[in-house]
């Protein structure tokens, strides 16, 4: 699927390889520790309970990278011409096991709803590799996930951005940008604290 800004180009991530993923996710930083693994924790796991290299080895198996006939894949991957340089998780919000079980502020506070309803989906990471930013690759790839929430049969799809401008902040937790995902036609549909936000667009 091609963003709108003519340079950078989506895939889903079967259609990326593994390479290109581990080298947007880099080998220094809150990403390349975390390898996307953060919702995904079974309960009684910690980041604690098991090295960065078994994070590496689940991302890898719930992309299926390098697999482009793969029936699933846990996300997107986005090109700079030919560099890889973001990454955006997006699957039904239920794949997200932490983000379903837990009392998160960042999505249920003030809310009730069927947290196991398979036709909402859920974008939990958007990051885009050091020396890239500021180009377009985040908004690309919120663009692309709400097309793929559509096409897989979503009825809507959710983010949970914060809203500092602080390069750092968003950079540690990988959740976008609230003006990212408004510029997208989400709405924001709950306010857990000052900086964090989630939204939401309906198909």
């Amino acid at each position: 699927m091609s963003a709108a800004n003519a340079e950078v180009s989506v895939v889903p991530a079967n259609e990326a390889t593994w390479e290109e993923l581990r080298t947007i996710l880099g080998t220094r930083g809150p990403a390349s520790r975390c390898q996307c693994q953060r919702f995904k924790l079974a309960r009684g796991e910690s980041f604690g309970s098991f090295p960065v290299e078994e994070r590496a080895h689940r991302l890898r198996d719930q992309t299926s990278c390098g697999d482009p006939g793969a029936r699933h894949t846990s996300g997107l991957v986005a090109r700079l011409g030919d560099e890889p340089v973001g990454w955006c998780a997006v699957e039904p919000r239920p794949a997200y096991d932490g983000l379903v079980r837990n009392s998160s502020r960042a999505a249920w506070v003030g809310r009730d709803e069927d947290r196991s309803d398979p036709s909402v989906w859920a974008v939990t990471c958007v990051f885009t590799r050091a020396g890239y930013r500021r180009r377009g690759i985040s908004r690309a790839l919120v663009l692309a996930a709400v097309d793929v929430a559509r096409r897989g049969g979503a009825r809507a799809l959710e983010g949970y951005p914060m809203t500092t401008t602080s390069g750092a902040i968003l950079e540690e937790l990988h959740v976008g940008a609230l003006s990212t995902f408004l510029d997208a036609g989400f709405t924001e549909v709950l306010r857990p604290s000052l900086r964090r936000a989630a939204v939401r667009i309906a198909f």
